[in-house]
């Protein structure tokens, strides 16, 4: 049998992982909090140990694409393979407990792979604030949102500025206390970043207790150094059919405001760093960021810019995201707290699967050395992307694994009691689902000649699809710049009304039922509500169907809304915002009006919604829709549910039995809800999708069925009856 390159990295990969877990397995003894902020675009978890290591959330190694969630909208749109912090210092010597022995270098770790909660990074504190509760959302009586799972708030403040902060207290072994404060807003313009703000104290505590252990050290030499693996996309990467991308081996990464005009390496030249844009220097870069988006890849037979959709052929882009971090402050040192320009003092990129990555271990000597050359080696020029230029990003350095983003920030002096305080945001950007399907079925459909961003045109389809997607760059620019903007403010934007607090659902015979409650409208500008609505499933693209108040065409304030336009057999997904009269916002080109709007995610329904029809009143009357099914017309049978197969007229309880047309039971349904309709997915008990075929349904009565107004006897418990259907696929 022949192997390919990409075959053989996979089986490497795969032997590396099972010694990976059996060597971490020690250092994971316990596992961890985690918490969610899901409240706006960008949706990502958070663990009580200060970062967010590689599987770090499940521990299973096919969610190693898991967090960074954009546009969370929609299904796999996980961004991000791993993160680290790791905490450097020179000449220390241990706490008496973790051996008392001196080491010219000490570095303690959390991530990218492995981590010690017990020995290393100590989580004390670990509490999610809000400015106001999730609401209350229920489908037909059931819980019906994925914030009433995902959102518990420890406390509400509403004097909190931004919608949400996750407030993190982490001691360590080199007697550094961290203190991180997450920020998360729902507002539309602000909804696709984070706000991180970490304070590193030298409090001497170096494990659970409150005692102090090392009360009067000083430490040199300390750098507080951050990996960010990233890989765009989940769904992206699953699409290409390979495996490599899942870790981002084809990541391309790129920084700004690193390099001084005098450098140059090669063919590149650069213009000047942040400090240089600061002493008023336009050409300069303005910003102190690292980002990525996802490149090509060299076993891949079709130009992977974007990802665009081949499988399924219809050449959506699906990874059109760029992701990074920009620094919006660094202390200069534990006495100034002004920002230093020249902090990250190293931006670098290195190997995601080099040696240093692998497992910590804070007592050995020769490997925190190793560590230490990562941590202060400064500013890697030239950049990985101009490195890789057009090219295929893994194939640079031989890598297995691909890259790595690195900012180490240091040295710093941090006497007793001193600290140092980092602010960094990250985030999200590129192409709204729209313009992915658009420009991807040109693409696909070879639909020359092409409109580039700039208006002119192309008869090359790659550099039509390539224009498009690296416009996500300017993107997660102007997503870092109102980010900076709201740190530079004091986190003083303006916010949204809040959705209501209460938001329920109830399927009906004739229609679906929304109510809502009034809390809403008590805040200031406060103009009207919006309902949302998807079909087959609710991580999808909704349409608007309802808005009352100012400027709608129900300029009433209404409280309830009927929804009469439903299909019976078709699954409904709901959700209702906000708006007010953008009197509480400047306006801006985007916005003129200056409205603004609550997010989608307070609200979104989770669970389906649906016509329910009375129970059949004679078992003869019941109906198989469609019949026969057939797998090339399941687009227009039931949009999204493809699968999807319908009981109608059935009794209010009986048990639903699914035989192959030789006898053999395949599947059984429970029907108990006391309606008239049940669906199948077409699936058998163990999950298979049921061939071509005569099926035979046995429907059997559970209970007496009395007609509600004339009180007849229309079918006794055991009565049975039989229908047949037909599959073809």
């Amino acid at each position: 049998m022949k192997i390919t390159t990409e075959t053989f990295r996979m089986m490497t990969l795969f032997l590396i992982t099972c010694v990976i877990v059996l060597v971490i397995q020690p250092n994971m003894s316990s596992a961890q909090e985690v918490k969610w902020l899901k409240i706006g675009s960008l949706h990502q978890w958070f663990r009580a140990d200060g970062c967010e290591p590689e599987v770090g959330r499940t521990g299973l190694q096919s969610d190693q694409q898991d967090g960074m969630r954009w546009p969370a909208q929609y299904q796999k749109q996980d961004n991000i393979a791993a993160k680290a912090l790791w905490i450097g210092t020179t000449n220390f010597t241990d706490a008496a407990q973790y051996g008392g022995n001196f080491y010219p270098i000490k570095v303690v770790h959390v991530g990218p792979r492995g981590w010690d909660v017990n020995r290393e990074f100590i989580p004390i504190e670990f509490r999610a604030i809000g400015k106001f509760d999730h609401p209350k959302v229920y489908v037909d009586g059931v819980t019906g949102s994925e914030l009433m799972w995902d959102d518990n708030m420890d406390e509400i403040d509403e004097s909190l500025p931004s919608h949400r902060m996750l407030y993190n207290v982490v001691n360590t072994s080199l007697g550094i206390t961290l203190t991180r404060k997450v920020y998360a807003w729902a507002q539309q313009y602000h909804d696709n970043y984070f706000i991180t703000e970490y304070e590193f104290t030298n409090t001497g505590n170096v494990d659970k207790d409150d005692e102090i252990e090392k009360p009067n050290q000083t430490l040199e030499n300390v750098y507080f150094y951050f990996h960010y693996r990233y890989a765009v996309s989940r769904e992206g990467a699953d699409g290409t059919g390979l495996n490599s991308p899942r870790w981002g081996i084809n990541a391309m990464l790129s920084k700004r405001g690193e390099a001084k005009e005098s450098y140059s390496f090669g063919n590149y030249t650069y213009f000047g760093d942040y400090e240089d844009w600061l002493a008023g220097d336009p050409d300069a870069d303005s910003m102190r960021c690292q980002f990525s988006w996802a490149g090509r890849h060299s076993s891949a037979t079709y130009d992977l810019i974007g990802y665009p959709d081949v499988a399924k052929k219809t050449g959506r882009l699906q990874g059109p995201q760029f992701i990074g971090v920009i620094t919006l402050h660094a202390d200069k040192s534990a006495t100034d707290k002004s920002d230093d320009p020249l902090q990250p003092t190293t931006t670098s990129y290195q190997q995601s699967d080099d040696p240093p990555t692998r497992p910590n271990d804070q007592f050995d000597a020769s490997r925190m050395a190793e560590e230490w050359k990562w941590i202060t080696r400064g500013h890697r020029l030239p950049r990985h992307d101009e490195l890789v230029a057009d090219g295929f990003p893994d194939q640079l350095e031989g890598t297995p694994g691909g890259f790595s983003n690195m900012n180490g920030y240091g040295p710093y002096t941090l006497g007793p009691g001193e600290s140092i305080r980092i602010v960094v945001a990250e985030g999200v950007d590129g192409l709204n689902r729209e313009l992915c399907e658009s420009i991807g079925r040109d693409w696909i459909k070879k639909n020359s000649p092409y409109t580039l961003p700039d208006g002119s045109s192309t008869t090359d389809e790659n550099v039509f699809k390539n224009a498009w997607v690296m416009t996500g760059k300017d993107s997660l620019f102007k997503t870092f710049s109102r980010a900076r903007r709201n740190f530079t403010n004091d986190f003083q934007i303006p916010l949204p009304p809040p959705p209501p607090s209460l938001f329920e659902v109830t399927s009906g015979g004739d229609r679906i039922r929304l109510t809502w409650d009034t809390k809403a409208e008590s805040w200031p500008g406060f103009a009207g509500y919006r309902v949302y609505r998807a079909v087959a499933k609710y991580d999808t693209t909704y349409t608007q169907i309802f808005a009352c108040g100012k400027n709608t065409n129900h300029p009433t304030i209404v409280n309830s809304y009927d929804d009469t336009s439903a299909f019976r057999g078709y699954s409904y997904y709901y959700y209702i915002t906000s708006f007010d009269d953008g009197s509480n916002n400047v306006g801006s080109p985007t916005n003129p009006s200056g409205e603004l709007e609550s997010s989608m995610f307070w609200t979104r329904t989770i669970e389906p919604a649906f016509l329910r029809r009375q129970a059949g009143e004679a078992l003869s009357s019941i109906r198989v829709v469609p019949n026969p099914f057939n797998v090339r017309s399941r687009d227009f049978q039931y949009p999204g549910e493809p699968d999807k197969i319908m009981f109608l007229n059935i009794p209010a309880e009986c048990i639903i039995r699914i035989y192959t047309e030789r006898g053999d039971l395949i599947k059984t349904i429970i029907h108990d809800d006391g309606s008239g309709d049940e669906t199948w997915n077409s699936t058998t008990e163990y999950g298979q999708v049921v061939v071509s075929g005569v099926y035979i349904a046995v429907f059997e009565v559970t209970r007496d069925y009395i007609h509600p107004t004339t009180g007849e006897l229309l079918y006794e418990k055991g009565e049975k009856e039989i229908r047949k259907f037909i599959i073809i696929r």
